[in-house]
């Protein structure tokens, strides 16, 4: 009987390596503490939750190729994190605040939404498979990445924190919209990807300023702020999907 070699090496990572799957953690946490706070009525604070999560979803990734610590764990795991946040904790608190007047009608908008967000999500992970693990890499995502779906989403919600005092719209419009908005998801629809947009060496200063401006906006007027970049982005798929994209393929 052979005994086991006293010197094998043990396999070791380092706190930096494992930060990026700290970061996806956390925004595991937020979202999930996201639907309890949705739950108890706090719709502003889960609601803030809910982009903190955001934030740290398009951080963790990028974070592993710059450490060079991406991992299938870590892949794996991102991608959960983005059908618990985006799909799950994002449509339950919008229902919480203004779908339950429409009953079952409203939880199918739940559902309907969850399910397109998880296709979008597999439809995702298969293409980067299939491309070597470089999904998403292209000029154009096909239908709304889920993330950005959730962020449309919770539109009505931006317009009703910002007007103090307004009503709510009727559930049945945003149970519809929300509806809309996961169609997009799983679309064949070309959505340009700012992964791959390249500035040039004399506009990044120009970058950096407008940078600065929108995050003092985000600071200061949150919730204004969300729906003017909700409609840009609206504007930005629109417009690259009519002008951009044709250009690209004819090209």
């Amino acid at each position: 009987m052979t005994k086991p070699p006293r010197n094998t090496p043990r396999k070791e990572v380092t706190l930096a390596q494992l930060l990026p799957n700290m970061l996806t953690v956390a925004a595991i946490c937020a979202g999930v503490t996201a639907i309890r706070l949705g739950v108890q009525g706090d719709y502003v604070r889960a609601v803030q939750l809910l982009l903190i999560a955001g934030v740290l979803d398009g951080l963790d990734g990028r974070l592993a190729r710059l450490l060079r610590s991406s991992s299938a764990m870590g892949a794996e795991l991102d991608s959960l994190a983005d059908f618990l946040n985006f799909g799950v904790a994002a449509p339950l608190v919008i229902y919480y605040w203004g779908l339950q007047d429409a009953r079952h009608a409203g939880w199918i908008a739940v559902l309907f939404f969850a399910i397109c967000c998880v296709m979008r999500l597999a439809r995702f992970n298969v293409s980067a498979k299939e491309e070597g693990g470089k999904g998403g890499s292209g000029a154009y995502f096909e239908g709304l990445p889920s993330p950005a779906g959730a962020l449309l989403a919770m539109l009505p919600m931006f317009v009703t924190f910002a007007v103090p005092g307004m009503p709510h719209p009727p559930a049945i419009l945003v149970g519809i919209y929300m509806a809309g908005v996961g169609l997009l998801m799983i679309s064949p629809v070309p959505v340009w990807s700012f992964k791959r947009t390249k500035i040039s060496r004399e506009n990044v200063k120009f970058f950096l300023l407008g940078f600065a401006c929108v995050a003092a906006a985000l600071v200061l007027f949150t919730w204004a702020a969300l729906i003017v970049m909700c409609l840009a982005y609206v504007a930005i798929v629109i417009w690259a999907a009519l002008i951009w994209y044709p250009k690209d393929r004819s090209g």
